[in-house]
């Protein structure tokens, strides 16, 4: 996929994929890389905040896309919304080369102990 993280902590993650090697069959990033960034960044983001002994794990994705890229990278930036002794929100917006938002994503991820 491509994939460069440039920046993670609990509050904040930002990475990007390139649209190249990465579309559907009309030419457009297909929505799946825009799940694929988004998802990892937030459950990076949430296992940094788990901290030692503990691990964040999915359970719950929504993503809603507004616009295509056809050139370039795009870049996702992953905020916290809510970081939880045992629940994370995370809210990524991924934008193109020009700034524009090209769909969002809302991640959940469960904290749980390592056995």
């Amino acid at each position: 996929m491509g994939m460069e993280i440039t920046e993670l902590s609990a509050e904040r993650a930002v990475g990007s994929i390139p649209v190249e090697g990465n579309r559907q069959p009309v030419g457009l990033l297909h929505g799946g890389a825009y799940v694929v960034l988004a998802e990892s960044l937030g459950s990076m983001a949430a296992n940094v905040h788990a901290g030692p002994g503990r691990y964040a794990v999915g359970i719950e994705l929504s993503a809603s896309h507004s616009r295509s890229a056809t050139s370039g990278r795009v870049t996702g930036t992953c905020t916290a919304i809510h970081l939880g002794g045992t629940l994370t929100t995370h809210e990524i917006v991924l934008t193109d080369d020009e700034g524009r938002r090209c769909s969002t994503v809302r991640i959940t991820n469960m904290i749980r102990e390592r056995r």
